[in-house]
């Protein structure tokens, strides 16, 4: 029976583990920003697609350098999903804030649009959107050096706008038509994919009856790696202090002569590196899907919540909470503990499984939130102005 209980939570703490990395990058960007992000989960999704690359790419290579991609997926992952996040805040969330529910309508259309994009994008799809930019946006580019640039923007846009559209959907047909399957065939489809781990990630650490495996032990280590760098990030490095400075109080940020605009930018990519790093995490857990960030959004945010929106020390106590009761309640590690209490037995076989698990736990939740609404530890402080 102990040694059951001992398993239970150890797994537990693994699913709590990838819980709080998954909440790393919404605590910072919903607990700092007070930007509801919708599009997180796809965040999530694009990190665990560019895991699924960049194996395939040093597959190529063969070994030693097939044992070493997670290495430089998790790089590439926090630098690609980083990039789509400071374009997603550049393009839309810079202009919501402070409206909370434009935000979140925007950023649930923004998660659509990367779930389609990722189920059809294929060469000639890229293709059409790089003239597009390269078109649309280096006009602008160009123009804005005009001293009278203003004036005329409004009829820049009105013109570059179809003339770029135009042009990369001709370039997409002629391409399409020429290399046919070659170009337009989907790089991954509505399938899943599989990321395979390499093989010092294979197998468990054995003690005793308890069996660890390494894929959960290294996604904990990246966990307290990640959390310890976003804390030194946060507390000691100057543009941690700009970032809380600017969420305390903007206007005086401001006034101080700290670039608040700069500031949101670089508080958004981070945030939504870190969800690339989640997803890269993740990966290596299950297949990876359009529809594999929608499987923790919800978890993630009950995690925010629940530990205190903005605090850190309350996501790690929520994510490795809400983890380890969810995986004693599915996988009936309570039962025989409670055998001679027949009401507790029945309770307990009834949310024994995945789904059933997951409801008592949102009922745990509302409850607790009825009791302290503002999680485990409340927000103090001035919240966000705008």
């Amino acid at each position: 029976m102990i040694a059951g209980l001992l398993d239970g939570i150890f797994n537990g703490i693994s699913i709590g583990a990838v819980l709080l990395i998954a909440a790393l990058g919404l605590a910072i960007v919903f607990g700092l920003m007070g930007v509801i992000n919708l599009a997180h989960g796809e965040l999530m999704m694009l990190g665990a697609y560019t895991t699924f690359v960049v194996q395939n790419g040093f597959k190529m290579l063969g070994k030693p350098w097939s044992e070493t991609y997670i290495i430089f997926a998790l790089i590439l992952a926090f630098l690609v999903t980083a990039a789509v996040g400071l374009v997603l805040e550049r393009g839309v969330i810079r202009y919501l804030y402070g409206r909370p529910l434009e935000t979140l309508l925007a950023t649930w259309g923004v998660s659509l649009i990367l779930q389609q994009f990722a189920r059809s994008v294929s060469w000639v799809l890229v293709i059409g959107i790089a003239i597009f930019c390269f078109l649309f946006f280096g006009a602008l580019w160009v123009l804005s050096r005009r001293p009278d640039f203003e004036r005329i923007r409004n009829w820049v846009i009105a013109i570059m706008l179809p003339i770029s559209l135009g042009v990369a959907s001709a370039t997409g047909a002629f391409l399409g038509q020429t290399y046919k399957l070659a170009v337009t065939k989907p790089w991954f489809g509505a399938q899943n994919v599989d990321v395979t781990a390499p093989n010092w990630l294979r197998g468990g650490l054995r003690l005793g009856t308890l069996q660890m495996p390494y894929t959960r032990l290294f996604i904990i280590g990246l966990t307290i790696v990640c959390v310890a760098g976003i804390y030194v990030f946060l507390q000691r490095s100057p543009w941690g202090l700009r970032i809380r400075s600017v969420m305390q109080n903007r206007s005086m940020s401001a006034c101080l002569g700290i670039p608040t605009a700069k500031v949101d930018a670089i508080t958004f990519a981070l945030g939504s590196g870190l969800a690339g790093i989640a997803g890269c995490a993740i990966s290596l857990l299950g297949s990876v899907g359009p529809n594999t960030g929608q499987n923790y959004i919800v978890d993630t945010f009950m995690v925010v919540v629940v530990g205190g929106v903005g605090k850190l020390v309350g996501s790690i106590v929520a994510a490795m909470g809400i983890g380890t009761i969810n995986y004693l309640i599915s996988s009936k590690v309570l039962v025989p503990m409670v055998a001679p209490i027949k009401p507790l037995v029945d309770l307990f076989e009834f949310f024994g499984t995945t789904s059933m698990a997951k409801v008592m736990v949102f009922a745990l939740i509302i409850a607790f939130l009825q009791v302290r609404p503002g999680g485990i530890f409340p927000q103090k402080g001035r919240s966000v102005d705008a």
